[in-house]
């Protein structure tokens, strides 16, 4: 029986219960990574493997599962790293965890727009999470770890519908490419029966994802009133941005508000993006002006 759906659900409800307990598959790069030190498991450094998880955004949520299926009782503190969780779990069991596990390129085969619009997804998501890091240990924060995980599985649920419904997620892309102005919360119940926000909190839950991190994935309303918060959109609104090229027009808005938030000039800030080397300089020439 095909796992893929091709009809919206009713409601967000029927979507979380369709996701909460199927089985995620992850890209073929983090499997073969994963296999080339399976004969090292036991020696192998936790903080390798917390790399190669944090580059999958599905595999993370892979993670997270894992701790709360295997989390006692007495554990009642959040752990909000993928390295601690690691620790906790140990790495022969994550290794038991992910045997044979199903790959989102297999699964995509056939629907070429979906996996594209995916990978799309994940490149953006990894590069907000690299720049929340980025930006969060600027500010001096001892919580950059979980800033960067916020802003790596925000889109969790958009890669979900292109893994599950890749037909529907691409309807859903399009529709927002060729109606400039539409909000994409519209298209999103239109296409799907529900806003993906909506599917967000109670998938979220289940999985056992910590309650600060839960804040930091809903926190836009509330964005401008909280630093870890704003760290996040922030690097989350770039990420979107830059991926149409650094001519896009909403960019010089983003640079201000983060400059804003790191207190840092404009040429510093773009050095930090690596943005192209003549944007440097001319906001450098600009500031001696």
């Amino acid at each position: 029986m095909s796992l893929l759906i091709d009809y919206p659900f009713p409601s967000a409800t029927a979507w979380v219960e369709h996701f909460a307990g199927i089985e995620l598959p992850i890209l073929r790069l983090t499997a073969n990574r994963l296999a080339a030190l399976r004969d090292t498991a036991n020696n192998i450094n936790t903080r390798t493997l917390a790399q190669i998880v944090a580059h999958d955004p599905l595999m993370t949520l892979r993670l997270f599962r894992t701790m709360k299926a295997n989390r006692s009782a007495r554990q009642n503190a959040d752990i909000t790293t993928l390295e601690r969780i690691l620790v906790m779990i140990g790495t022969e069991r994550f290794y038991t965890s992910c045997q044979e596990l199903p790959i989102i390129e297999h699964q995509l085969k056939a629907y070429p727009k979906a996996m594209l619009g995916l990978l799309k997804s994940i490149a953006r998501s990894r590069q907000a999470s690299i720049w929340a890091r980025d930006w969060a240990l600027l500010r001096q924060n001892t919580r950059f770890e979980e800033i960067a995980l916020a802003a790596l599985l925000h889109e969790f649920v958009d890669i979900l519908m292109h893994c599950f419904a890749p037909n529907l997620a691409v309807q859903a892309r399009e529709s927002l490419s060729t109606h400039a102005g539409v909000r994409s919360k519209a298209v999103q119940e239109s296409v799907f029966g529900a806003p993906l926000c909506d599917i967000m909190r109670p998938l979220v839950e289940r999985w056992g994802l910590p309650e600060l991190l839960l804040s930091l994935l809903e926190g836009h309303d509330n964005a401008q009133d909280n630093a870890n918060l704003r760290n996040v959109t922030l690097a989350l609104d770039l990420a979107r941005h830059a991926a149409n090229g650094w001519d896009d027009p909403a960019l010089p808005d983003d640079f201000r508000a983060i400059q804003e938030l790191l207190f840092i000039n404009r040429s510093h800030l773009l050095e930090r993006l690596s943005a192209p080397a003549e944007m440097v300089q001319a906001a450098r020439l600009a500031e001696n002006t």
